[in-house]
């Protein structure tokens, strides 16, 4: 035993060294759950797939916390590949995210939402020769997560997800839900719906699909602040996650990464296609797949079909944006920026998005994004 423990210690001792030098990414509400080495190291990159040309010192950036986990394994992955760059991804929100970006306190900023106008208006000051645009970069499925004891599997639709989360719908054996769940012995347990505490994109996304796929049932605008009454708060997709997994009765929203690293259950949802979709990287790709382009210029926002019956598609997802200035960058990132960002966007950085609950931005589209970021001035 004493022979153990030495060697317990000597090896806690040289993983201490390895990673002295590393940057601890910060997050607000949100696990370090980065599933990097989850099957055995392949998500990490070839330190030759990464070019660092241009690449110095550290680099600042804040957001979503909806890529956080994607974020962590790109970051990981870079700063192995580019000795001396240091690249500080602080999770928060989306909302603070482009506070910061248009404070010109970060290098770029990560985004579940596309600017807005006013937005745009306000980064000219900080992007002085240009404005902000939406490069993106990340996306996904927003997984509607639940915890029902003695319930194992769970469909829902658009209007009954829409009446739970606006408290119309209070028990879990409503018949709403019987409707959609033939043979599930329903509990009568009262439903405990957890949204998010503060602006979020991933909230926004969330109202953006109920408003077009139940648009008599959700008559909020979609907004980043929670609009509907009653319910419960907690802040980020980690901490919504990790009360979905705490209390029975529960439901919430977040990305699908957080169902994965928490092992919280999803809800497959009923679009009235052929058969209920379940919440995979695979099938929120193909519902992504049929975005559209709708940004101008530079600007590569997309505009997503919630109302997709698409056999396989996954209709609730989300694609987190990079947002930078298309020219009038501040010198002394802009090289880590390009850098970095070529890497996110390169097929390697793509690659590993799909082992961490995430999906791969469609390649058409991506290819976009390469030429917009080569060109950052």
């Amino acid at each position: 035993m004493k022979l153990q423990r030495k060697n317990r210690l000597r090896a806690t001792a040289l993983g201490a060294l390895a990673v002295s030098g590393a940057l601890v990414l910060t997050a607000c509400g949100s696990d370090d759950n980065t599933g990097a080495d989850a099957d055995g190291g392949k998500t990490t990159a070839a330190a030759s797939d990464i070019k660092c040309d241009g690449a110095e010192g550290q680099l600042r950036a804040s957001g979503s916390s909806a890529q956080k986990n994607a974020m962590d394994l790109w970051v990981k992955n870079y700063m192995a590949a580019c000795s001396g760059v240091e690249i500080n991804y602080s999770s928060s929100s989306s909302g603070e995210g482009i506070v910061a970006f248009n404070q010109g306190t970060v290098g770029f900023a990560g985004s579940d939402s596309a600017l807005k106008p006013e937005e745009v208006t306000a980064s000219k000051a900080i992007c002085k020769t240009g404005q902000g645009i939406n490069l993106p970069m990340v996306g996904g499925p927003i997984a509607v997560g639940f915890h029902v004891e003695g319930v194992d599997k769970l469909t829902l639709d658009a209007s009954t997800l829409a009446k739970i989360f606006d408290n119309k719908i209070k028990k879990w054996n409503d018949p709403a839900i019987a409707e959609l769940n033939d043979g599930v012995k329903l509990p009568d347990t009262d439903i405990q719906a957890f949204h998010r505490s503060e602006d979020s994109g991933t909230t926004q996304n969330l109202g953006k699909y109920l408003n077009a796929a139940a648009p008599s049932d959700w008559k909020y605008e979609a907004e980043k602040k929670w609009p509907a009454p009653g319910g419960q708060a907690a802040s980020g997709s980690s901490g919504v996650a990790s009360q979905v997994k705490a209390v029975n009765g529960s439901i919430g929203y977040f990305e699908l990464s957080y169902a994965k690293s928490q092992d919280v259950t999803t809800v497959d949802i009923n679009t009235g296609g052929a058969a209920p979709v379940e919440a995979t990287s695979e099938n929120a790709s193909k519902a992504i797949a049929a975005a559209k382009v709708k940004g101008t210029g530079k600007d590569l926002a997309l505009d997503l079909d919630y109302t997709t019956k698409a056999e396989g598609a996954y209709p609730l997802v989300l694609v987190t944006y990079e947002v930078v200035c298309d020219t009038g960058n501040k010198a002394d990132t802009l090289g880590t920026v390009k850098s970095f960002l070529t890497y996110t966007a390169s097929e390697d950085g793509q690659k590993v998005l799909t082992d961490a609950g995430y999906a791969p931005i469609p390649e058409a589209i991506n290819t976009k994004v390469r030429e917009t970021v080569a060109g950052l001035k």
